[in-house]
């Protein structure tokens, strides 16, 4: 059966930011800085998921989707990263689970979307070896409370974003900017993805585990040699830094000669990487171009943005690089299944007399989705697809002047209106 979703993620959507136990985030913290978001945003109430999660339930159950992707958030259920569980935010989960499943929908819980403990910050966060173990007992913890109802786990999602807006631009929480520290995040978060499957399994060993990466295939500017290989060091740069420790058990070279800095490997950690995933959740939004800049550090490129359909992002919309991103993957890293986690866009969306007419993300919907049924006609062994997002929510530093979700969120009444593309969505899961 192919699984139709709708996803989500905790920060994103929960608020309740200083109930019933729940500890600061490195987002709590990071959206406290002056000028880090715009308009000064937080998600201190969010969508208020975490008293109006029924409503949303009901709402997915009126899409018609038969799973949920969501984040369980770590500072509300261990509170100081590790020991002592705080049972209140574990209730809430087992709520939000009990109500899902009794709509037949089945929870897809990812254990990390970027909302790491603030304490865990202050002890290092993901630029110290620590850190591995500290999400494995998560890992083992949250499975040993939820593995009776969950079938599907997602350890990390997107790495990339952690690692590198993270630590390297300092776009997002925690706001650092060093090449070294970044790099060290990016080895330890994928280092924790394979300890959080080896904790993962051995509570429940027939439970599914998989990852989240997110694929942001570039092309080059000009048919010029150095654009040509400025794609290639942005797709090593992007895609393949994380995919292939995963799937291959080494990281790129081209990218760690570029980096000219030691990936910190002991032992046997790309063994434990590659620890073999059941699945491979995809991320995909847009494609990239590129062209060789010899001032650009520490690669030598740049984006452009050439002349095409944009998405309020800023985001080309291309959807047959959907086919050829899945068919590329399937290929050259052979995943047992691939779902396709996160596929969606931004728009300027108004709400007129009680409606929001969302004509270009339905567009967006139709495209992406014959892409992937392309792809899968073609041998992609994709079997799954959540449309990002459920819901209207803090787009991380962007706050909430960007509007992702099929349904529209009014935040001063926290409304729900279902767009036109959650009326599309509806009625392409009929079809099914």
């Amino acid at each position: 059966m192919f699984t139709w979703g709708v996803a989500t993620s905790a920060y994103q959507i929960e608020g309740a930011a200083f109930e019933d136990g729940r500890a600061p985030s490195i987002w709590d913290t990071f959206t406290r800085v002056p000028g880090a978001i715009i308009n000064g945003d937080n998600g201190d109430i969010a969508c208020d998921h975490y008293h109006r999660y029924e409503e949303d339930l009901d709402l997915m159950n009126w899409l018609g989707v038969n799973a949920y992707r969501f984040s369980i958030s770590w500072p509300r259920v261990i509170p100081n990263g590790v020991g002592s569980i705080n049972q209140k935010g574990i209730d809430f989960y087992d709520r939000l689970i009990d109500g899902a499943l009794e709509r037949g929908i089945e929870p897809w819980p990812t254990l990390y979307h970027w909302d790491l403990p603030q304490a865990l910050q202050d002890r290092g966060g993901w630029m110290v070896r620590e850190s591995v173990d500290w999400f494995a007992e998560y890992a083992h913890a949250m499975a040993e409370r939820f593995s009776d109802r969950v079938k599907n786990w997602m350890t990390i999602n997107e790495p990339f974003c952690s690692a590198w807006l993270g630590h390297l631009s300092g776009v997002m929480a925690p706001g650092i900017k060093n090449l070294e520290k970044a790099v060290a995040a990016s080895h330890h978060l994928l280092l924790g993805h394979g300890k959080a499957i080896l904790a993962i399994k051995d509570v429940k060993e027939s439970t599914k585990v998989g990852v989240v990466l997110n694929f942001t295939p570039a092309v080059p500017a000009s048919d010029s040699q150095e654009d040509r290989v400025a794609a290639q060091l942005a797709d090593g740069f992007d895609n393949r830094w994380f995919a292939d420790p995963i799937f291959k058990a080494s990281y790129p070279k081209d990218i760690v000669e570029a980096f000219d800095i030691d990936v910190p490997i002991v032992g046997n950690d790309l063994s434990i990487i590659s620890t073999p995933t059941d699945f491979l959740g995809m991320n995909f939004y847009f494609r990239q171009t590129v062209a060789f800049d010899e001032k650009s550090t520490p690669l030598k490129y740049r984006q452009v943005t050439p002349s095409a359909e944009r998405t309020f992002m800023g985001w080309e919309i291309h959807a047959p690089t959907l086919t050829e991103l899945l068919m590329r993957f399937s290929s050259e890293y052979q995943p047992n299944e691939i779902f396709i986690t996160e596929n969606g866009s931004a728009w300027d969306d108004q709400l007129i007399d009680g409606k929001v007419e969302d004509k270009n993300r339905v567009s967006y919907l139709e495209r992406h989705l014959e892409a992937l049924f392309v792809a899968k006609a073609k041998g992609a062994p994709v079997n799954g697809y959540f449309a990002w997002s459920l819901l209207d929510n803090f787009e991380w530093a962007y706050g909430y002047g960007k509007r992702f979700g099929l349904v529209y969120v009014d935040y001063p009444t926290q409304k729900r209106i279902p767009k036109s593309s959650a009326h599309y969505y509806r009625e392409r899961i009929k079809e099914n």
